[in-house]
């Protein structure tokens, strides 16, 4: 078998917070589906999901050297880039850049670029 078949998609990945109820409210602001599992924050979008941990309180096993505001990821859309950008002023979050044209998986794309409250970055991108 070839090693490029083994893979189909992310189902989730983790991030590390100070401040929940602030790493919250952004990702709700943005889109997200914001449940509480006891304690434990999943936030669903599309065909994944992010898992919040608190920095300190992180659950097992977790990365080697957990940071807060060391993630760098890009989430495609769903949704036009024009009607995204248009609820982010909406919601009053702070576009750092964009929508500008980068180079994905799927080839180009036109990408927003966004820092959450812990100061991971945040791209979000469209293949218009």
């Amino acid at each position: 078998m070839n090693k490029k078949n083994f893979f189909k998609t992310v189902d989730h990945f983790v991030i590390t917070t100070a401040n929940m109820e602030k790493t919250i409210a952004f990702y709700e602001k943005v889109g997200f589906d914001v449940q509480d599992s006891g304690g434990r924050y999943e936030m669903f979008a599309g065909n994944f999901k992010i898992n919040v941990h608190y920095l300190g309180q992180e659950l097992e096993p977790h990365a080697t050297n957990v940071k807060t505001g060391s993630a760098d990821f890009c989430i495609e859309l769903d949704v036009e880039m024009e009607m995204f950008v248009e609820h982010l002023t909406n919601e009053q979050l702070e576009i750092l850049e964009g929508p500008v044209t980068r180079h994905g998986v799927k080839g180009k794309m036109a990408s927003v670029y966004l820092n959450d409250p812990d100061g991971n970055l945040v791209e979000f991108c469209s293949y218009e």
